[in-house]
């Protein structure tokens, strides 16, 4: 392949900016045509977006011989269904976030793509972003010396303003996606301590559905014993006061302290009493430096970004943590 044509299946709300038209923007890459059950949605989306080609039926967007590559970002109900389809036609996926509801799916999917021998990347974007690749390279240098631990709050509102918008609010439907708002955030931090830390040792932690508003568990707990011996600990509550809400990871080492928000791109370095702030500007399309990445990975001209073994061990730390809810009478 000289070029990547995409296909997207699902072009809900996450696609309007953060990821679709920097398919366009990409080298060596442009999007062929997008699918939505309703028809009249991806058509309007084809029109505003200036897309060739719509579907409203994902098969067919698969089997379209001009597409040799497909984008799932559909909830995460429909990943593993999609991405094998697509896998068993010879076309390598960029999967959306979670990789899908949980580990187990996870590892089949990864044994479809090993079976049909057809690449598969999931779009854990932020590694590709200036700001994280700023605090890998921190790390790198040993900038706050040993790493000892890391701590991090995500602390939101019912009605917040980092949740994604949609007409329904599959984010909270445990069928749908696979937990609560801690499974539409969370893979964005855990992997980002992958990323930084590498193989977990060990995790476990607790997960409750305290205010009852619906069926996902609205507070988890966890920790992490990574094996080179950083240790993690995490606390995510999604029914706090609006003055209350956080969003903060802070990495401490021998020497000092890295802090940063998550969901935000100022890097804060604290060493030997003096403080140091590293500013990025945002970018509009947060996903176009990942998709870049994807996309020469599929062209054979780089590694994968985010391999499906890479993704696996997120969701083995989601079920990890989230275990004893799903234990429990009451859920």
């Amino acid at each position: 392949m000289e070029e990547i044509k995409w296909g997207i299946i699902g072009c809900g709300d996450v696609t309007e900016v953060k990821s679709g038209p920097a398919f366009n923007k990409v080298p060596h890459s442009s999007l062929v045509a997008v699918m939505r059950r309703d028809a009249a949605k991806a058509q309007d989306y084809a029109l505003r977006h200036g897309v060739p080609k719509w579907y409203s039926n994902a098969e067919q967007l698969i089997n379209d011989p001009e597409i040799n590559a497909i984008y799932i970002a559909t909830p995460p109900l429909q990943h593993e269904e999609y991405t094998l389809l697509a896998l068993s036609k010879g076309k390598p996926v960029y999967v959306e976030k979670p990789m899908t509801l949980d580990a187990a799916s996870a590892i089949r999917m990864k044994a479809a793509s090993d079976q049909h021998n057809v690449k598969l990347s999931v779009a854990h974007y932020r590694r590709e972003q200036p700001v994280f690749l700023k605090i890998k390279e921190l790390l790198a240098d040993n900038a706050i010396g040993d790493i000892r631990f890391v701590s991090l709050q995500m602390l939101q509102p019912p009605a917040s303003s980092l949740i994604a918008d949609s007409a329904v609010n599959w984010r909270i439907d445990p069928a749908v996606s696979g937990g609560g708002l801690f499974h539409d955030l969370a893979p964005h931090q855990l992997d980002l301590m992958i990323y930084f830390f590498g193989k977990p040792k060990h995790a476990a932690g607790i997960a409750a559905n305290q205010a009852g508003v619906n069926q996902a568990d609205d507070l988890v707990t966890g920790h992490i014993l990574f094996e080179n011996g950083v240790v993690f600990n995490g606390m995510w509550c999604f029914t706090v006061s609006p003055a209350d809400q956080k969003d903060c990871c802070e990495i401490t080492g021998s020497s000092g302290k890295i802090s940063f928000p998550v969901f935000g791109n100022k890097i804060t370095l604290s060493k030997d009493g003096h403080t140091e702030e590293f500013i990025f500007d945002p970018l509009q399309h947060v996903q176009q430096p990942m998709i870049e990445k994807v996309t020469a990975y599929f062209l054979d001209k780089g590694a994968n970004p985010c391999s499906a073994e890479q993704a696996i061990l997120s969701m083995e730390l989601m079920d990890q943590f989230t275990k004893s809810a799903k234990k429990s009478p009451g859920n």
